[in-house]
């Protein structure tokens, strides 16, 4: 699971139709790269970055453990 992604997700209220509009695919796709069971590729992971968490290192949103951010 992307922890570090989803719990900002959820303290910035960025939900998963959000994130699935920007990517034109379905809520349920978004939830399972979330949750492991597929991977985002690059192009999506940039965008989700620049759009919902721009102050947000990519290694750092997108890391499957939960990691402090890079100084």
């Amino acid at each position: 699971m992307l922890n570090n992604l989803e719990k900002l997700r959820k303290e910035r209220g960025v939900t998963l139709v959000d994130i699935a509009d920007l990517l034109h695919v379905r809520y349920q796709t978004v939830s399972d790269k979330i949750s492991g069971d597929s991977d985002f590729k690059f192009k999506e992971a940039v965008m989700i970055q620049q759009n919902f968490f721009p102050e947000f290192d990519l290694v750092y949103l997108f890391s499957p453990e939960d990691n402090r951010q890079p100084a």
